[in-house]
């Protein structure tokens, strides 16, 4: 037991080990299954946050349209979902049974080649994360290759998320439009609105968190975890050593826009739809400030930082209806503004060090009460809380 608590402790995967006690052993005994699942969809964002982390904080790039990632690997698992709720039975009275509504309302007479891979659930989950991250690829690949970074690379990502959410919306029979796929109701037969089966999609969502969180330390832990740290601060001095700056960004964006997927494609099973408005600018700059208020250097503290913003969201909706965005960006701003660093910088700045320089005090009584218990073994007890009268705290 020692050495498996020695070994946490230096490897630092102490907070993760309580990130994942809070998500699947404290939450669950403390919620209601309706604020559960809530929990559950908060989380799926939480995959964007570790992404961005990973691309911005350590990479050095900021990216403003991780939403396209996000909602790809949601629509993905969506078109899977759709093809099942659409069999020939459910939709007998179209004029086209056995294709989903929104094609026979478009007057669409059969499946399109594009859905034909989404009939099986494999091949569904292999192309949950291929999609998006070889959109990402193509992307990247274009633009850090021609050295395109900083802000504008930013606004070409926000011009993406416009450009995909322009062509959802506007080939309705193909995506559902700006309703997008709703009535998702089975996966192979398995009701997923019930409450056992969104506690069981909590806890995959949940293990899958914590697995992309483990994944990214050992990036970060590896030299290229050091090679990407080095290009965020000195990117030319790592380009002259010899490395292709490039593929390093493209390979860390690509990264990203895969777990993002994980997360678009979790909030799919868990919310039972998927829609162009968690594809757009707005969903993807309000991912941006989920890794920022919980630290955009910290895996662990962006999934708290997830969770705090979506909490106070919903608090501040129920509560004060026409005044809750006003409020969160209130909270915003003021946790900005007071810790720069996010919550995992008020941690290392603030309560690590208060919590070290207590426990050395601590350290320091106790070994002045030995000296004084050695000196006098008749007077002072073992462990007591103070010295006798007489006798100096300096002395021993």
């Amino acid at each position: 037991m020692k050495n498996l608590l020695h070994w946490i402790k230096t490897s630092s995967l102490g907070s993760v080990l309580l990130l994942a006690i809070v998500i699947l052993v404290v939450l669950p005994l403390a919620l209601d299954s309706f604020r559960l699942n809530l929990v559950g969809k908060y989380l799926t964002y939480g995959f964007v946050a570790i992404g961005l982390v990973m691309l911005w904080g350590w990479g050095g790039t900021l990216s403003l349209g991780q939403g396209v990632f996000f909602g790809l690997g949601g629509y993905c698992m969506a078109m899977f979902l759709k093809l099942e709720a659409s069999d020939p039975i459910s939709t007998k009275i179209q004029s086209t049974p056995g294709i989903p509504d929104f094609m026979d309302w478009n007057q669409i007479t059969a499946l399109p080649l594009l859905w034909k891979p989404f009939q099986s659930l494999t091949l569904t989950l292999i192309l949950v994360i291929a999609v998006p991250t070889l959109l990402a690829f193509i992307v990247s690949y274009a633009m850090f290759k021609r050295r395109v970074g900083g802000v504008y690379f930013a606004i070409i990502t926000q011009a993406v998320a416009l450009i995909v959410t322009v062509l959802i919306i506007g080939q309705q029979g193909y995506t559902g439009g700006v309703n997008g796929m709703t009535d998702l109701k089975t996966m192979l037969g398995w009701d997923t609105r019930t409450d056992s089966a969104k506690l069981i999609l909590y806890f995959v969502n949940g293990g899958l968190l914590i697995g992309c969180i483990l994944l990214c330390r050992w990036v970060q832990t590896s030299k290229l975890g050091t090679l990407l740290l080095a290009m965020r601060d000195k990117e030319d001095r790592v380009r002259f050593s010899g490395y292709d700056v490039s593929m390093f960004k493209v390979f860390t964006f690509c990264l990203a826009a895969a777990m993002s997927a994980i997360g678009g494609a979790m909030f799919t099973l868990q919310v039972g739809f998927m829609s162009p408005s968690f594809v757009g600018i707005v969903p993807s700059i309000e991912m941006v400030i989920y890794a920022a208020v919980g630290g955009r250097m910290s895996l662990v503290g962006a999934v708290y930082g997830t969770l705090l913003v979506n909490a106070g969201k919903t608090y501040f909706s129920e509560t004060a209806p026409d005044l809750w965005l006003f409020l969160m960006a209130a909270l915003f701003i003021g946790v900005v503004m007071a810790f720069p660093n996010g919550l995992a910088g008020l941690y290392e700045e603030k309560l690590k060090p208060w919590w070290a320089r207590r426990r050395a005090q601590r350290t320091r009584q106790d070994r002045r009460l030995a000296a004084a218990h050695a000196a006098f073994p008749n007077v002072i007890a073992p462990g007591a809380g103070d010295l006798p009268a007489g006798i100096s705290k300096q002395q021993g």
